[in-house]
């Protein structure tokens, strides 16, 4: 007698099961040269000022304020790196490089076009007017000792290293990069770019999915293959369970003869916490745990993986780093056309973006039948289409979701 099936949860409560599961990893120190594209875990405070001296902000120079035509005896050089021994005396101009400190009794610089140089004369004719502090960065304008720079959770980015390098910084506390281990199911499925025989199909999913958890910092190798065997895939899930904190299985999930997976799990341990969600693509999606590792099987479909993985296995990821969901920058936008409502399934509908006298107008991208992978090409967000009867109308509001890259 087939048990059964549990209810579909709504998209907003299997996330929640998801984030409640997730133990966040341990930290590591890094060299910040290394910490690229890491989650900081600690806020990072500038350990003095920046600019640590007030400096040029152009070629020129270093003056007191004054009227358009002054004649100006030329007093030494400040260099980036060497600054001017001499403080500036009255009626006195110092050359100074960008970025050099400003000597003392100097309160201005003024550009070199507006400059003319008496050659043999060390004397420079001003042709502008001069105001205290032009041109002048001042010392802890961009960062203070002491405040924070960047806060736990941010992705280190190449601004982000540039800051931190900035404030001080030589060594980085960040979250360690979760293990992935994807494995795809089915004795159909061939490596990109083999032969195929009848009744088989290029494993697509496997890439994709190495691809999308590693966009979002796990360090995960390629993709295995599950055969439908159920000793085999035990064998594999055993193996992966050892090593990932993280497993994701594409496919094998459903109720078939050959769908293997939810039983191997069940044997090696792995709690259910939840199957089957309502969603369109998207429905058999599965989640368990033991202990601190988590387990995600995806529907075989390409596009039911790869949206599964962004409303499910992305915020997971991100919250192991102790980084946020990822958010669009706008969360709405307006119907270009209607579409048909599932009556029992929200709809995450594959879009196209664009602005039309002030509205972010969302279109379907394409067809979006769950095994259409060419509906993600071009794609720029998925549009959520609350489950209901007939249509939902052109110009009615949709929430928007980012599309997993």
């Amino acid at each position: 007698m087939n048990a059964v099936a549990p209810p579909l949860l709504t998209i907003a409560r299997a996330r929640e099961l998801v984030l409640n599961a997730v133990t966040p990893l341990p930290t590591e120190s890094l060299p910040v040269t290394e910490a690229g594209d890491r989650v900081l875990a600690e806020e990072l405070k500038a350990t003095g000022d920046v600019p640590p001296f007030p400096c040029s902000a152009m070629d020129g120079y270093a003056v007191l304020p004054g009227p358009a035509e002054r004649r100006l005896t030329l007093a030494g050089e400040s260099r980036a790196g060497t600054p001017a021994l001499q403080p500036l005396g009255e009626k006195q101009a110092i050359r100074i490089s960008t970025g050099a400190a400003i000597p003392a009794g100097a309160t201005a610089v003024i550009p070199q076009e507006h400059v003319s140089v008496q050659d043999g004369e060390g004397e420079i004719v001003t042709r502008a007017a001069v105001r205290e502090g032009d041109n002048v960065r001042g010392r802890g304008e961009d960062m203070r000792a002491g405040t924070t720079v960047l806060r736990a959770g941010t992705v280190l980015g190449a601004a982000e290293l540039g800051a931190a390098v900035a404030a001080g910084a030589g060594r980085l506390t960040v979250a360690m990069r979760p293990r992935v281990r994807v494995l795809s199911t089915g004795d159909e499925l061939k490596a990109p770019g083999e032969p195929l025989g009848p009744g088989e199909i290029h494993n697509s999913n496997g890439p994709m999915l190495v691809a999308l958890a590693e966009h979002q910092g796990a360090a995960c190798p390629a993709a295995g293959r599950l055969p439908d065997d159920r000793a085999a895939t035990e064998a594999g899930l055993a193996a992966a369970l050892q090593n990932a904190d993280v497993v994701i299985v594409s496919g094998g999930v459903s109720v078939g003869p050959h769908d293997h997976v939810k039983p191997a799990l069940e044997t090696l341990g792995v709690e259910q916490v939840f199957w089957r969600v309502a969603l369109q693509p998207g429905k058999p999606t599965w989640f368990g745990r033991r202990g601190n590792r988590l387990v995600f099987g995806l529907p075989g479909n390409p596009v039911s993986a790869a949206v599964t993985f962004g409303l499910f296995v992305r915020p997971a990821l991100a919250a192991l780093q102790g980084r946020g969901p990822e958010r669009m920058l706008e969360s709405e936008a307006v119907l270009a056309t209607p579409i048909p409502r599932n009556p029992d399934r929200d709809q995450a509908v594959r879009v196209r973006l664009e602005r039309q006298d002030g509205r972010l107008i969302a279109t379907p991208n394409g067809p979006q039948g769950s095994h259409m992978v060419t509906s993600l090409l071009g794609a720029d967000a998925l549009a959520l289409i609350g489950a209901g009867e007939g249509e939902l109308a052109a110009g009615a509001t949709v929430t928007l979701e980012p599309l997993p890259r």
